[in-house]
């Protein structure tokens, strides 16, 4: 063989694409994945390709080829290269739901100063109003559950983001508007994984029309809010109060507003405020309910996480909020934090899209090629954690070191790289606050049995009903 003939072998072995299976002509593998991920295991979707492929592999979902990664190296690699070899890609329901200038779409320097005002605003949970105002959002949805009660813990829970969420950006207490909007983003939600039709605003009927119609209802409340403070603004000769550069700013309104010498536009404010409105009302509520669920079916692990609630109860006087020392005083309510977060993988993973002709190993994935790094291909892989697939928080525990080393190294429920999620610590707080009000005050037992699904996003398939009964010497 030649040498040009030795170059063209070469070229050809560098430009591979992973191997798999594009499946069905037009749908190619989308039905597999979506019936796997409506059922309580939807490992058998990723375990088969993985065996027959590598960690790395094709597929053909949601309309492209995509290639599907569980290799914890190349998803480290992938969050890390966001805005040069990689960028953030969804869904085209996605993106016209949330808008082209929310958090999650938006690239280059307009993320960045997005990014950075959501950490401003979101990324430091150790303020004290803060802390106050959750626990007396927690506490208020728990004394509608007194003496007892039998609720569906996910739509409690998403009643407690929701109105946690709209208070940290538009400064609206919880009430008939509230409520009113927390409605409409439940269609909104539903619609991000739903086939959209052209036109389908004429077609009510269909989820995806339904959801548009929603995000209309909530975009015109979002952005009554924002006019109304820009005219405010306005009358005070473009100063929102006194002493506005040296007060800390009342919510994420009055940020953006401020920000850059008030550059943002209405409709940025509006998808901005949008999607952060969906962020924090989903995950952190499945986080919550998935905890409670997961506690349940592990009495030895909800026994240690009341002991170490009722130690910081007996040390508080009556009725005295958490602060943020009792917060860093839950050594394991961070574990079962953590591993509810891996177990559960409220984010599954994220889409990304090549900039350039990537290299890894063998394989050259071309650019313009859909990427999905898949959180849940790694945190349930027993090559990775002893017994994956098993809810064990102790493994979190400082003492199991070796544990320890392997699984931080490759654990992202958050993301990482510069779109790391900046509300993560807020969404630890939350948690914790609820776990501690809830463990102290209240008994509870499921009343039916309930699955988790995946599909179109991570949840009890009946909002996991329980029965609640306060305890004997809780006093709220």
């Amino acid at each position: 063989m030649d040498a040009a003939a030795l170059l063209l072998l070469a070229a050809a072995v560098r430009a591979r694409m992973p191997p798999g299976s594009t499946g069905l002509p037009l749908i190619g593998e989308t039905l597999r994945l979506i019936s796997a991920y409506k059922t309580p295991y939807p490992e058998p979707f990723i375990d088969e390709r993985v065996a027959r492929h590598g960690g790395v592999f094709t597929t053909h979902v949601f309309g492209e080829r995509t290639v599907f990664s569980a290799d914890p190296a190349f998803n480290r690699l992938l969050l890390a290269a966001e805005g040069r070899a990689v960028h953030s890609s969804y869904p085209s329901s996605i993106a016209t739901l949330l808008g082209a200038r929310s958090l999650l779409l938006t690239r280059g320097a307009a993320h960045k100063r997005l990014h950075s005002l959501t950490l401003t605003r979101l990324g430091r949970p150790a303020s004290p109003p803060l802390l106050a105002h959750i626990d007396r959002l927690v506490l208020a949805t728990m004394r509608q559950w007194e003496p007892s009660a039998t609720v569906r813990l996910l739509d409690e829970a998403k009643k407690i983001t929701f109105n946690l969420t709209v208070k940290q950006l538009v400064s609206i207490e919880p009430g008939p508007w509230t409520e009113s909007l927390r409605r409409e983003y439940v269609k909104l939600i539903d619609g991000f994984f739903s086939i959209p039709f052209p036109l389908a605003y004429l077609l009510p009927f269909t989820t995806y029309g339904q959801a548009l119609k929603a995000r209309k209802k909530v975009a015109g409340a979002l952005r009554e809010v924002i006019k109304k403070r820009m005219e405010e603004k306005a009358e005070n000769g473009g100063s929102i109060g006194d002493d506005e550069g040296k007060k800390e700013k009342k919510d994420m309104v009055e940020e953006l507003l401020e920000a850059e010498g008030g550059s943002f536009s209405e409709e940025e404010m509006v998808d901005f405020c949008l999607s952060l409105l969906v962020a924090g009302y989903e995950t952190t509520s499945v986080l919550m309910t998935l905890a409670v669920k997961f506690l349940t079916e592990t009495p030895a692990a909800l026994a240690e996480l009341k002991e170490e609630h009722a130690n910081i109860r007996d040390m508080k006087g009556e009725n005295q909020p958490l602060e943020w020392s009792d917060y860093k005083s839950m050594p394991f309510t961070q574990c079962v934090i953590n591993e509810t977060l891996r177990v559960g993988n409220i984010i599954s993973g994220v889409f990304r899209r090549a900039n350039t002709d990537i290299h890894y190993k063998d394989y050259t994935i071309p650019k313009g090629c859909k990427i999905f790094a898949s959180f849940r291909g790694v945190h349930l892989n027993s090559e990775h954690y002893e017994n994956a697939r098993t809810f064990n928080p102790w493994r979190w525990q400082i003492s199991d070191k070796l544990q320890n080393a392997v699984g931080a190294n490759i654990f992202t429920p958050f993301g990482g790289g510069p779109r790391l999620c900046p509300g993560y610590e807020l969404a630890r707080v939350v948690v914790s606050i609820f776990l501690h009000h809830l463990v102290t005050r209240f008994s509870w037992e499921e009343t039916e049995e309930d699955k988790l699904v995946f599909f179109p996003t991570t949840r009890t398939l009946k909002g996991y009903p329980i029965n609640l009964r306060l305890l004997s010497e809780s006093i709220c």
